[in-house]
Formats: structure tokens, C-alpha cells, sequence
């Protein structure tokens, strides 16, 4: 940061801090309107600091692995530091990518660890955040809301959303998609093995004459399904 930008950011710091204070001797919609400026100044301070962005966002990425390790309540106030810390990563770089995807997730896996619906705030938060992702980079997050579509028996949005991921490079790898628990209310319908098909490897069959190569049957990627469905059971 340069010297100039560096004076300017604590000459306007100065200012909303001052603005704050007004608000505090304020009532009503007077003080509601100051202190929404004030936000404004503070997010205005700390946008555009890569440093403390990047800072924010493996902080909050390391805590969300963390996280992970751990059980019960600690394991929610992990999560939600890690929430916090990318939620603060955006407002610096409101597209920093990464910090979009992984506060999704990490909602994702608050939502799991606390048993909550599909229709819970939690899930729609972290449906937020994949939409900001899209929005930074598109489809970078659309196999992630078509996990949320699935739990949410929302079959359209779904299919819809893992043909995103597909054209645009993103979706994952045929055993990570078949393994997912968050799928398992589409992994046997037909509009889905339709989907998979032309992702299973084809088949090889030996003749006298030649190696013949075919492509999989139907039959072959219900069973792929089925196989997956029972290792997760």
C-alpha cells in the first residue's frame, strides 16, 4: 500500500469513526441511517487489501479443517469462526472465490453437524454463498447447489445445476458424485442415471475376432449406482 493510500485509508477511517460516534448520540432512523454509512465507511477502509483478505481467507480456511476433526459444540464455534473469517474475507474482496465456495461449505457442514432440514436458514445461507461463487465464476459452485437441490427434492434445480457444473468444467469425478450422500435422493432416478451414463467407462468385450468396444449399458450404470449407494450405507 502506498504512502498516499495509506493516509487517505486513516483520514477516512477517522471520519466514520466520528460518524459512529454521532450515531450513538442519535435515535430512530437518524441513527439507523448513520450507522449504515458508517458500515459503509468501514467496508470502504478495508476493501482492496489483498494481504489481509488472503490473511482472512486461510485463516478461516484452516479452521473449517479443523473443524472437521472435531465434535459437537466445539465443532460449531469452529465452524462459525471459519464462517466469520470468510464472511470478512468477502468484505474486503467481495470476489475473492474462494472464500464464497468454502463459507458455503462450511455452512454446509454446520447444517450437518446440527441435523437441521434442508429448508433451514443454514442451507440457505450456504446456497448464498455458491450463487456469489457462480457469480465471481461461473458454475464454479453450481455442483454444490445441485447437492442442495437434491436434499431439497428440488429435482429440476438440481438436474439443472449439475448440467451447469458439466458444461462448465467443474463437475467431479464419476465415484465422488456416486459416493455423495447429498445426491441420495436422485441416485435412482432415471433422469439422473441418464445424466451419469455417458461418464461411465465403456465396457470392453473380447471376440474371437477383435476387441470390440461398446458403450455402457443403462444396466451398467444402475449397477455402478447401486454398488456406490450400498458402500455408503
Amino acid at each position: 500500500m502506498s504512502l498516499l493510500s495509506s493516509f487517505t485509508k486513516k483520514s477516512k477511517l477517522s471520519a466514520t469513526i466520528k460518524q459512529t460516534q454521532q450515531a450513538r448520540k442519535s435515535e430512530g432512523s437518524t441513527a439507523d441511517q448513520l450507522f449504515k454509512s458508517a458500515y459503509a465507511g468501514y467496508a470502504e477502509v478495508l476493501l482492496d487489501d489483498p494481504i489481509r483478505a488472503d490473511a482472512l481467507y486461510n485463516w478461516g480456511f484452516a479452521l473449517l479443517h479443523q473443524a472437521k476433526t472435531k465434535e459437537g459444540g466445539l465443532a460449531a464455534s469452529i465452524y462459525q469462526d471459519a464462517i466469520n473469517k470468510f464472511a470478512f474475507c468477502l468484505l474486503i474482496n467481495p470476489d475473492y472465490l474462494g472464500a464464497a465456495i468454502n463459507g458455503g461449505v462450511a455452512y454446509m457442514d454446520l447444517a450437518r453437524l446440527q441435523g437441521v432440514e434442508p429448508i433451514d436458514a443454514l442451507y440457505e445461507l450456504a446456497k448464498q454463498h455458491f450463487e456469489t461463487a457462480n457469480r465471481i465464476q461461473a458454475g464454479t459452485a453450481s455442483y454444490n447447489l445441485a447437492c442442495i437441490a437434491a436434499l431439497r427434492t428440488d429435482f429440476d434445480a438440481c438436474l439443472k445445476a449439475l448440467e451447469n457444473s458439466r458444461s462448465r468444467g467443474s463437475l467431479p469425478e464419476l465415484s465422488d458424485i456416486l459416493h455423495d450422500p447429498d445426491l441420495d435422493n436422485v441416485k435412482e432416478l432415471d433422469w439422473f442415471i441418464a445424466f451419469i451414463e455417458p461418464m461411465v467407462k465403456p465396457e470392453v468385450v473380447e471376440t474371437e475376432a477383435a476387441p470390440v468396444e461398446e458403450t455402457a449399458s443403462s444396466g451398467a450404470v444402475e449397477e455402478a449406482v447401486a454398488e456406490a449407494s450400498s458402500e455408503t450405507e
